[in-house]
């Protein structure tokens, strides 16, 4: 058995009001930074025996404290990139909700290819397929990964049985953590969507 912990990376300017996509130079804020290292002491007792991480700076920055903690260093997986938006790449989501694309995305997410991008089958099938390539070379061992919410909701959605159409059903938040365990090929969604304490709140 392999055990995947799936974080999510923090907050950036962009989070919840535009559409990053492969955009560089994209960071965490303060509020993203104290994010990741929340999930990174949270996570502290686990015995990871790999770290791997979408290429694109908000990720790599998340994963950063998590590796610095365990001693690991950070492996780059592409495939666990952010769905490739094409034109809708760093548009407004405001903007975004006043075409007719976007009513489909919302229906019907499996029948969309995002303008000179990708289709969400293409990043399920690419997400699905690094980590069963991971989960070969880590058996019986226990490994993190750090993505981004689409693909995360892709990779759930697949582990659960459930049809595209319905992945957007599943939350996953900034900093968040989803374990899911793949034994021979029966996978098992341990948990989905925890989050670790609120910096913020803490210090208030």
């Amino acid at each position: 058995m392999t055990v995947f912990y799936f974080v999510r990376h923090g907050v950036t300017s962009h989070t919840g009001h535009r559409l990053s996509g492969w955009m560089p130079g994209i960071h965490l804020t303060d509020e993203g930074r104290d994010q990741a290292e929340a999930t990174a002491e949270m996570l502290t007792a686990v015995p990871f025996k790999a770290i791997y991480s979408s290429p694109i700076d908000r990720t790599m920055e998340t994963a950063a404290p998590i590796a610095r903690i365990h001693g690991l260093e950070i492996v780059q997986a592409p495939n666990l990139g952010e769905v490739e938006y094409g034109k809708w790449s760093n548009r407004t989501f405001k903007t975004l909700s006043k075409t007719k694309l976007w009513e489909k995305v919302q229906r019907y997410p499996s029948g969309v290819r995002f303008p000179e991008g990708e289709t969400l089958r293409e990043v399920q099938t690419r997400a699905v397929e690094e980590v069963e390539e991971i989960a070969e070379r880590h058996r019986r061992q226990i490994v993190c990964c750090v993505s981004h919410a689409d693909v995360i909701r892709l990779l759930a959605a697949h582990y659960l049985g459930v049809h595209i159409d319905l992945f957007q059903r599943l939350t996953v938040a900034p900093a968040s953590v989803s374990v899911i365990a793949l034994n021979d090929g029966r996978p098992l969604v341990v948990s989905l969507n925890t989050s670790p304490p609120n910096p913020a709140k803490d210090r208030s």
